[in-house]
């Protein structure tokens, strides 16, 4: 049972658990900063805040997407994903390709040499995430993983059912 103390702070049963979920988001997010900062250091995020490893990760895995497609995937704007398809576009790592299902949203594709940077940055990645975590075993890691993405999920339902979402 809940002792009087978490039912004042939370309004509710449910305080331990509830402070336990927030300063997990709040170290998550913390966690966040941390690896957008490697990730700008190591080249797998762009300066500028764009994802170019996630970006051609995505068109490895799934092939070619467009880029509402890949925006929608992302909390980000359709805008900042056309920039950097722009900007891999520009460094040979992409290209616009026919949408048979669509006469003015071209598909975007790995090239050749976008899919040997992908390869090249995934091994990098893996070589840093070898280092880390040393004293966690790999069931620890799997069911940590499986929380965070349950707690994506619930993130997102309760955005979508917020007024004010933009569009």
């Amino acid at each position: 049972m809940a002792s009087a103390r978490q039912k004042t702070r939370t309004g509710g049963d449910n305080g331990g658990k509830a402070e336990a979920i927030a300063e997990l988001m709040l170290e998550v997010a913390l966690c966040f900063f941390k690896i957008r900062a490697l990730g700008q250091k190591t080249g797998l995020i762009t300066s500028w805040g764009g994802g170019s490893f996630g970006f051609l990760r995505s068109l490895a895995l799934l092939g070619p997407l467009t880029v509402p497609q890949i925006a929608q995937m992302r909390p980000t704007s359709r805008q900042r994903m056309q920039r950097l398809a722009d900007e891999l576009v520009a460094e040979g790592l992409v290209k616009f390709i026919d949408n048979p299902k669509h006469r003015r949203s071209k598909l975007v594709q790995l090239t050749r040499k976008g899919e040997a940077r992908y390869l090249e940055m995934n091994s990098h990645l893996l070589a840093i995430a070898s280092s880390m975590g040393t004293t966690l075993d790999e069931a620890e890691i799997v069911r940590t993983t499986g929380i965070i993405r349950q707690l994506i999920d619930d993130v997102k339902k309760r955005s979508e059912r917020m007024p004010g979402r933009p569009s």
